[in-house]
């Protein structure tokens, strides 16, 4: 383990470097970010699993430029110009745009003016000038003229081509200048011909110029895209313009500034200057411009991962119903409203459909079959999609006169289609079409949003902000992690969860999850965690990373259906021996818990940190972390755009967050955007700290542009 890399992270993250060694120990060993957060607090110093992750991320960047190092010294060496100052260089180099510096001078080279120029013998006439060793530089280029150089002119022009890109290379000063350009350079974009029209949805930035480092990222991302449609053209500008060039020729002119005015001198130095701006201009500005404009791209990235993140994390851990009888509805106009009737379990026991609204308006038998259905499967509650025909077909169903009272939810049902064409929809239910896969999503997504959105593509959720432009791979990741800590932080019913679901539980992945589903297929549900050890391929290793996120209702081991991992079910017992009694008597009494002397029990494994969450799972065994779910309702006389005035105050859930503002779903179709400077009194930097997904707000209407589908809202505070 490299001490340097521990002393780099754990200054990066303001944490202890033996936190970070004890943190990529147990990577190393093969833990995952839930295991390690949850259960290895005393090795980590209860790091969380923000923190757990952002070791294992920079733990693996680290891996990555050392990896990239050890090529490049292998390289440097096979055309044998190391020396002990650039290895020592290379070695002690913790940034992959240095490092790449730092190698530039020696990677491999395409036919460039300069590697032309030395093939013609020219880069000793180079070197005179630069050491301005030459009385007569027009007089020392004549020797060098032959069959492949016309005449000292092209000699000259060559050996300027060598110094331009001997400048364009030097590390030192490529840092110096990009940290120019990070720090004052202003990116400017301009309208391309005849573009004006094709790309008027990006007409802030015809003509427009912000210094880089503070743009917005949602306003990078947006210029990026305007200059890949081909809208606008973008530059990167130094500040002042002639900064960096100034700063080349202090590094190369330094030396001969007060050298004497002689004539080869002044023509030396003529000559120098001139290549220093063709190697700044043509090679060092492109380049720079380019790595650094990639250096605030990968931040914007970043920093639309992290929202798209808290998005997910809250839609994840949406407030479930629960287990009941649900008869859920995918409504639709022409088509008709597609309804399913599902148990506890949510298995589809029927499906129909209706035709309540236009154009065939059969609304007395849609109420009679609503009714006959509630009735017959012993419905509780009703979940409506809230796309076309939403709110219509809430309107509908609160006209029927059901025998007992029925709650009616608005179920948001951004991705029920992608999963209704999905492999994983098609697997659940080979004999039914689209449609009704759509409306069991929808019913299933009420009664745990967790399970059901864990089969969707989180980039089809409807949470995310430029998700199309922004680095894949880096958004693929995250939130497949951010799924992961969801799924665990919950934890799974080891009886009931699907092969999706139980592909985030900690330590299985897809293979040993379908193994599980077949083993309860062929052998029952299982009645107790030390069943897994049955199962096919599934060893000692993942049996500890998953154990403790995956729960047994009604076992006979009431612990295994806890967050209490079995490596700690013995020290459970000892305590509950010492005190008399049986574990589920300590369950049942607060008060015997409260006799307990937690300090009697501290282990070096068993730290205080773990006795505490032993406590907390006592308390409340197999309790949901998630929030109660709670009614809304929209109001009922805004059914479009068109009812909407300004000035109104109007119920609304938050439906996603950006770095911008926020939208809200007032009960049409259009969700209205309330900007960050309308959320509060006081300047607000982070959307999220003052609303956050699914929250019930209410908002002022501000302005309504039919025409655009545009609506600018208000976050109104009591």
């Amino acid at each position: 383990m490299n001490k340097k890399h521990l002393e780099l992270i754990a200054s990066e993250l303001h944490i202890k470097e033996w936190q970070v060694e004890h943190t990529i120990a147990l990577f190393a060993d093969g833990a995952t970010i839930p295991f390690v957060s949850r259960y290895r607090k005393e090795a980590t110093g209860s790091l969380d699993e923000v923190q757990v992750a952002a070791v294992k991320m920079l733990w693996e960047n680290y891996r990555e430029l050392d990896k990239r190092k050890e090529a490049i010294l292998r390289s440097i060496e096979e055309q044998e110009k190391m020396t002990p100052e650039l290895r020592d260089a290379i070695d002690n180099c913790w940034q992959m745009n240095r490092l790449e510096d730092l190698y530039l001078p020696f990677r491999p080279k395409r036919k460039t003016r300069a590697w032309l120029a030395r093939s013609r013998g020219l880069e000793p006439l180079a070197l005179a000038i630069m050491d301005n060793t030459s009385d007569d530089c027009l007089q020392l280029a004549q020797s060098y003229t032959g069959p492949e150089v016309a005449d000292a002119e092209e000699a000259l022009a060559g050996a300027r081509d060598i110094i331009a890109e001997v400048a364009s290379e030097h590390a030192g000063l490529r840092e110096q200048i990009r940290n120019m350009y990070q720090k004052e350079g202003r990116i400017v974009s301009k309208v391309q011909k005849d573009k004006e029209e094709e790309g008027d949805k990006y007409r802030n930035y015809f003509d427009y110029t912000e210094v880089l480092r503070s743009i917005a990222p949602h306003r990078l991302l947006a210029l990026l895209r305007a200059h890949k449609e081909g809208v606008v053209s973008i530059a990167l500008k130094p500040w002042p313009e002639q900064a960096p060039l100034a700063q080349v020729e202090k590094v190369f002119l330094s030396e001969n500034r007060d050298a004497g005015q002689k004539e080869g001198h002044a023509q030396a130095r003529w000559h120098m200057k001139e290549a220093l701006a063709d190697g700044y201009r043509r090679l060092m500005h492109p380049s720079i411009e380019n790595q650094v404009l990639n250096y605030y791209k990968d931040k914007a990235d970043r920093a639309s991962v992290q929202v798209f993140q808290e998005n997910l994390r809250q839609l994840l851990l949406a407030p479930p119903l629960g287990q009941k009888k649900v008869l859920a509805i995918d409504p639709g106009f022409r088509t008709g409203c597609k309804v399913v009737c599902l148990n506890e379990q949510g298995d589809l026991l029927h499906n129909d459909t209706i035709y309540p609204h236009p154009p065939r308006n059969e609304r007395s038998q849609a109420m009679r079959k609503v009714s006959q259905l509630v009735e017959a499967y012993k419905i509780q509650v009703i979940a409506v999609g809230n796309g076309t025909a939403g709110r219509e077909t809430e309107q509908f169903l609160k006209k029927i006169a059901f025998p007992h009272k029925i709650q009616i939810y608005s179920v948001n049902e951004d991705g029920a289609s992608v999963y209704s064409a999905s492999p994983a929809g098609r697997e659940e239910f080979p004999d039914y079409d689209v449609t009704v896969r759509g409306a069991v999503s929808i019913g299933r997504r009420l009664m745990d949003p967790l399970a059901e959105l864990v089969k969707i593509d989180p980039k089809s959720l409807g949470v995310g902000q430029y998700q199309h432009d922004i680095n894949q791979t880096l958004l693929q990741e995250s939130l497949d992690q951010t799924v992961e800590l969801c799924v665990n932080h919950v934890g799974v019913n080891l009886n009931t969860a699907s092969h999706r679901l139980l592909t985030y539980v900690s330590g299985l992945g897809p293979r040993l999850a379908q193994n599980i589903v077949e083993y309860r297929k062929n052998n029952g549900p299982f009645a107790c965690r030390e069943d897994l050890k049955q199962v096919p391929r599934l060893g000692e290793k993942a049996y500890e990373q998953c154990a403790g996120f995956l729960r047994i209702p009604g076992a006979q081991d009431i612990l295994d259906n806890t967050g209490v991992h079995p490596e700690r079910y013995p020290l459970v017992r000892q305590i509950a021996e010492d005190l008399g009694v049986t574990i589920n008597q300590l369950v049942e009494s607060e008060e015997l818990r409260k006799t307990i002397d937690l300090k009697r029990y501290v282990t070096e494994e068993a730290g205080m940190p773990t006795l505490h969450d032993i406590m907390a799972e006592l308390d409340k065994p197999g309790r949901d972390p998630r929030e109660i779910i709670k009614v809304w309702e929209f109001d009922n006389s805004i059914l479009s755009i068109d009812d909407l005035k300004e000035g109104m105050v109007l119920p609304g859930i938050v439906s996603n967050v950006t770095d911008f503002g926020a939208f809200v779903n007032i009960g049409i179709k259009q969700d209205g955007l309330i900007h960050v400077s309308q959320m509060g009194r006081k300047y607000v930097h982070n959307p999220l700290d003052v609303v956050k997904l699914h929250e019930h707000v209410m908002v002022r209407v501000l302005k309504v542009d039919p025409e655009r589908n545009r609506i600018q809202l208000r976050l109104e505070r009591d």
